[in-house]
This record gives C-alpha cells, structure tokens and sequence, in this order.
C-alpha cells in the first residue's frame, strides 16, 4: 500500500487553502475551529502541513471563553487567516468545520490590527436566532473583552481591545479578507 508522506497529504488538504468559504459569504461563513471553548491550550494552524501546532499554554487560571478559529481562504493584516470567535452551546473540537453567521467583530490592537470576527453557529438552535452583537448578553461581550485583553499580560504583552463593530463592518472585514487572499496568497500556491 503506498501512502503519501504527512506533508504532502496536508498540503493538498489543508484548511486554510482547501475547504470552501461557506455558502453564503461574508454573512454566514465556514469556520475551522482551533481552540475549543473552555480550553487553556493556544492552538494555530501550521502553515507548512495544515495541522495544529501547541503555540503556548495560558500562564493564569484564564481559558478561552468561545470557540476560536480562522475563516479558511482569507488572509489578515496580521499574516495569518482572519480570527473568528463562534459561539454555541458546546465546546468545539479543535479542526471542526462549521457553518458561522457573521454578527460583528471586534478589533484589538496586538502589535497592529487584529480583528476577531464574532459570530454564532449556524446549527445551534439555542444561538442561531441570533442576528447581532446587540442580541448577546452584556456579561459575555465583557467577557470577551476582558480574556483578551488580560491573557496575554501574565505572558509581558500589552492588547487593548480597541471597539466592537457591527454586522456591517464585519461583513466589509470579511470580504477585504477573501480579496486579499485572491490577491497575495493563491498565486503563490
């Protein structure tokens, strides 16, 4: 039996190359999830093999309030795959694809510019209703706010979240992202 070496594999699977933006873009977009709600581990994407490298353990009795991951095919400011936070129910396996629907983002400033869209997951009932930022409860955008900008302070780094932003803005955000993808990064693939 004849089997492809990891790397090889993986590049021609990756996800942030290889699986779809979603249905319905910039308003209801696929998600790979990273980081588990709940989780203490800081997971990326390795951008050689697609897999999931331990960037860092959090240093406090922190934990990640929501789902995070990247929107697949997109490329931020900041180099990387643009952050999306999905809220549902449960915790989300780490390289799980799911279907989000933008509701807002939130900016921060982390050595530059560093958007985090928000949104929901699509197929969670007890959160799909939702339609904007100003649907969530007040705790949990404090939440947010607070986990980011306190967790990397124990780690010397300074994050200030800059403002929350509507579905609008987020959905400019998006798009910018999937134009700036088609423009620097599939040529290169």
């Amino acid at each position: 039996m004849f089997t492809l070496p990891v790397n090889i594999f993986f590049m021609r699977n990756h996800p942030w190359h290889h699986v779809s933006r979603g249905d319905q873009p910039p308003g209801v977009v696929n998600a790979i999830i990273e980081i588990g709600r709940g989780s203490k581990a800081k997971y990326e994407v390795d951008k050689a093999t697609g897999l999931l490298r331990l960037d860092r353990v959090l240093h406090a009795a922190f934990y990640y309030p929501i789902n995070y991951g990247f929107i697949p095919q997109s490329y931020a400011g900041d180099g990387d795959p643009l952050d999306i936070l999905v809220l549902s129910q449960i915790d989300i396996e780490p390289l799980s694809i799911v279907s989000a629907k933008v509701i807002g983002v939130m900016r921060m400033m982390d050595k530059g510019v560093d958007d985090k869209v928000i949104a929901v997951c699509a197929n969670d009932i007890s959160v799909s209703h939702i339609n904007s930022l100003d649907e969530l409860p007040p705790h949990l955008t404090s939440e947010i706010k607070h986990f980011f900008e306190q967790y990397k302070k124990l780690e010397h780094g300074n994050v200030v979240v800059d403002e929350f932003f509507d579905q609008a803005k987020a959905y400019e955000i998006v798009q910018q992202s999937f134009d700036d993808y088609d423009r620097d990064i599939l040529p290169t693939l």
